[in-house]
């Protein structure tokens, strides 16, 4: 194993604005240093500012302590740069709302790192119902568990920014956050993936959930899951799609029928007028949510806006709510595994999209009272802070 370098230049222990008046606080210097290699006995990161060098791993067995308002910067010039917590490893970052834990990239150029990959011991189901896999980030590690509230640590007023390095397409992509099977025991909250080339937050597999959760102008999806991931506490989702984008949501289960699915409540979806998708031939990717391959879940209190028709560079037709293939139709949606309910929706003028052709979406297709429109929904409920403020730039502005 590679040891750990720390770099330090600043002790923790030198303090600043000290003064006679005992009432006065004492202001608390941040240290300088870098972050490389395994990690491979328990550590704590002073807050500081520190370099994030190489695909740094956390080991089984070991705690890593970040301390809230550190800053941690990657350098895509050194070569593939990642945070990865490995299974049975824990990570805890806890920032606050005025001193959020920042992970960035020098260049401030979207898909320059690896973000956040976080490995749990929860169930996945994949293609054909196997119960591990391996992952799908280049380090080709196999996850899959049986334990449904594994804790792999905790996440509070964390952002990263500018990942989603993607290397080759569909053999070793990342996204801000990527959730291997990982459990309920792992707290994720108040949690901002900010302009990456890739998804913005995705689950495989696993029971985690997100609460109070930003996806902020990211280049692929904002949230996407398969596996057949089923967090059922996840509240307060954002997602604000400029420049490039395509789904605001991606639902699938790797074709697995399941007896069970997701529930998320207080979600704002939001597409920047002029936005254009990622992949404007093939498979069209304009939509707010977008169901496939037996995805389901139970979504309620949405607000939905934005999702017009693209005209350039090539015409795309968008909607509130994709449905791709029959299987996905018959077994969720007539099968009652779709909820939709309580939804608001503006700026998009249509409502449903049949993406195979052989059959038709529409309200009449959900049974019961699984699909209702509202004029009420409120959507996520956010406050603003410095967690969720880039350069000056308040991203629940639009919210």
């Amino acid at each position: 194993m590679k040891k750990v370098f720390y770099a330090i230049a600043i002790s923790a222990s030198i303090f600043t604005g000290c003064s006679s008046n005992d009432d006065e606080p004492i202001v608390k210097a941040p240290v300088e240093g870098e972050i490389s290699g395994d990690i491979t006995s328990n550590k704590t990161f002073a807050y500081g500012n520190y370099t994030l060098k190489g695909m740094v791993k956390i080991a089984a067995g070991v705690t890593v302590t970040i301390e809230k308002g550190s800053t941690i910067t990657a350098d895509k010039r050194d070569g593939e740069d990642g945070l990865v917590v490995l299974k049975n490893g824990t990570l805890i970052a806890n920032g606050t709302a005025d001193e959020p834990i920042v992970l960035t990239e020098q260049s401030k150029v979207a898909g320059s790192w690896a973000g956040i990959i976080m490995y749990g011991d929860a169930p996945m189901i994949g293609t054909g119902g196997v119960i591990s896999a391996d992952s799908e980030d280049g380090l080709k590690l196999p996850y899959g568990g049986a334990n449904e509230n594994h804790s792999s640590g905790s996440l509070k007023f964390v952002r990263v920014e500018y990942a989603g390095l993607v290397i080759t397409s569909n053999q070793k992509e990342h996204n801000g956050f990527s959730f291997y099977a990982v459990g309920a025991g792992t707290v994720l909250e108040n949690l901002v993936s900010y302009k990456g080339n890739d998804d913005g937050f995705e689950f495989y597999g696993g029971t985690v959930s997100g609460k109070n959760l930003i996806s902020y102008g990211n280049s692929d999806d904002a949230f996407d899951w398969q596996d057949s991931w089923k967090g059922q506490n996840n509240t307060n989702w954002f997602a604000y799609q400029t420049g490039k984008a395509n789904y605001g949501m991606e639902v699938e289960a790797k074709g697995n029928n399941n007896a069970f699915w997701p529930k998320v409540t207080n979600i704002t979806l939001k597409r920047a007028a002029g936005t254009t998708t990622e992949a404007p031939s093939g498979e069209v990717q304009l939509d707010a949510i977008q169901f496939k391959s037996n995805g389901n879940g139970d979504f309620s209190n949405i607000v939905i806006d934005g999702y017009v028709n693209q005209t350039t560079p090539t015409s795309v037709t968008g909607g509130a709510v994709q449905v791709l293939d029959l299987n996905t139709y018959t077994n969720q949606v007539v099968g009652g595994k779709i909820k939709l309910t309580n939804v608001k929706i503006s700026g998009t003028p249509t409502l449903f999209i049949s993406g195979a052709g052989t059959f038709t979406l529409s309200a009449a297709s959900f049974p019961g009272t699984n699909w209702g429109v509202s004029t009420t929904a409120t959507g996520a409920a956010l406050t603003s802070g410095k967690w969720a403020t880039v350069d000056g730039v308040n991203l629940l502005a639009n919210l």
